[in-house]
């Protein structure tokens, strides 16, 4: 029925649109972690603050995957007696599953908004969005925490939910929306092409992302502000000598720059490292272009994925299909490269009308380059995990061949895709910082000694 939580949160936003009425104050909470890429797109599409609504499942002990009640923020917890009865779960252990629950809903507190309280519900029309709903336990326990804190109406949505859901919840929200009701019910992952995951890093990426004016007002009684991140989100299609190279360019709202991004080896626009990047440079107001370097069939003979040359001309391509869109007329333009992009993006920077203004590499192979390293006029990061040893030793190598401006910044604990807890985010913002820097309207910070750089910037 969906192809992805995303594409669910824009059907979804329609059905929530006819819910509600054009006056109303409303606040968009998504449920953690599968509702907020959801709750994202109800936002989005509908213009509304989003925020996060922290509650738990309280899982049966010998059937996890079955609720027997769930909590939220505020000391809140809802039973389903009847599932407590069938798998006749004993006090001790609701009070083991509650306590280790309860632990995990502090850490997503800390871990979603830092030092920031959660966004004042107090006389709003709240909607409560989840990926869908089950037992409802999750979506009745959402609805208490905002009741306590003091929502005047709650709206639960969901884009798919058993018949009868409403059933479940009772009397606990006000106005109940749901896409699909099917029939042959049996999961809400039933209903879902990719029902992958949802990592806190999406999580943090989603409300970054949506909410990047985040001033509070009026003290505990505010919303986060609008985001207006993206008023330009298309596609693209970039014409490379006989071929046509699908793309994603986003640019937003007054941005002066725009990043392209070049991809590694095996991978495409899809790249979930390279859109979590993106996704951090949309937040800071850099535009982004995502596109795949290869065919489907070129991407089959894997040694087109070693072709720096080709991949290059490839770049080239975008860089001069970008030039052309109104929306980067004006902009400075870096790039961004991954693995074997990274010898792409360094090889075009060395060409003299390039005009690139930084280049960041993740991981990358810059020896594919090391002929033209010397070239290389824009200010260059090179971003390496602490446990990529060989790439680390490569990119030690490239850097002594750099004439411009250059930085080694190592990332502890990670290995060559920064799989490990927080280091992928970690190179996000180093990136961030860079493009920020070089990409601005100031003039280039001198040359660093040759001297190796601290290990981690």
């Amino acid at each position: 029925m969906f192809q992805d939580r995303h594409d669910a949160g824009r059907r979804l936003a329609a059905v929530v649109q006819d819910a509600l009425q054009p006056d109303e104050a409303v606040l968009v909470l998504g449920l953690p972690r599968g509702g907020i890429p959801v709750a994202e797109q109800v936002a989005r599409t509908l213009r509304m603050p989003l925020d996060v609504c922290l509650v738990r499942k309280l899982g049966v002990p010998r059937r996890p995957e079955l609720a027997m009640g769930a909590i939220g923020e505020g000391g809140v917890r809802v039973l389903n007696d009847d599932v407590m009865r069938a798998s006749a779960v004993q006090a001790a252990e609701l009070s083991a599953v509650e306590t280790r629950e309860r632990a995990e809903l502090d850490r997503q507190a800390r871990a979603y908004r830092a030092s920031l309280p959660p966004a004042g519900v107090e006389g709003r029309t709240v909607v409560l969005v989840d990926d869908g709903i089950a037992t409802g336990a999750s979506a009745r326990a959402a609805c208490e925490v905002v009741r306590a804190r003091g929502a005047a109406k709650v709206v639960i949505a969901a884009p798919v939910a058993p018949p009868g859901w409403t059933d479940k919840l009772g009397e606990a929200a006000d106005v109940f929306v749901c896409a699909y009701t099917p029939w042959n019910f049996a999961g809400v992952g039933q209903f879902y092409t990719d029902f992958s995951q949802t990592g806190d890093e999406e999580v943090v990426a989603c409300l970054a992302r949506a909410n990047r004016t985040s001033d509070r007002e009026d003290a505990g009684h505010s919303v986060r502000r609008m985001s207006t991140v993206a008023p330009c989100d298309r596609e693209a299609a970039i014409a490379a000598g006989a071929v046509r190279l699908p793309g994603e360019l986003t640019v937003p709202r007054d941005a002066r720059a725009v990043v392209v991004f070049a991809h590694g080896s095996g991978s495409s626009r899809h790249s979930t490292r390279n859109r979590f990047v993106a996704r951090t440079l949309n937040q800071a107001g850099i535009g982004t272009l995502l596109f795949d370097l290869l065919t489907p069939r070129e991407a089959s003979d894997r040694s087109n994925v070693f072709d720096v040359e080709l991949l290059a001309d490839r770049l080239i391509a975008a860089l001069h299909w970008l030039r052309a869109q109104p929306e980067a007329l004006e902009a400075k333009v870096g790039l961004f490269g991954a693995s074997t992009g990274a010898a792409a993006a360094l090889r075009v920077a060395a060409e003299p009308d390039a005009d690139v203004a930084a280049v960041v590499s993740r991981g990358g192979r810059p020896d594919l380059a090391q002929s033209r390293l010397a070239l290389v006029a824009a200010p260059t990061l090179l971003i390496v995990g602490g446990h990529d040893p060989v790439v680390l030793d490569l990119n030690r190598q490239a850097r002594r061949e750099l004439r411009c401006s250059s930085e080694l910044a190592v990332v502890p604990g990670a290995t060559h895709l920064f799989e490990e807890p927080g280091t992928l985010s970690a190179a996000a913002h180093l990136a961030c910082e860079w493009f920020t820097d070089h990409l601005s309207r100031r003039p280039p910070p001198a040359p660093r000694s040759r001297g190796e750089p601290p290990a981690v910037r």
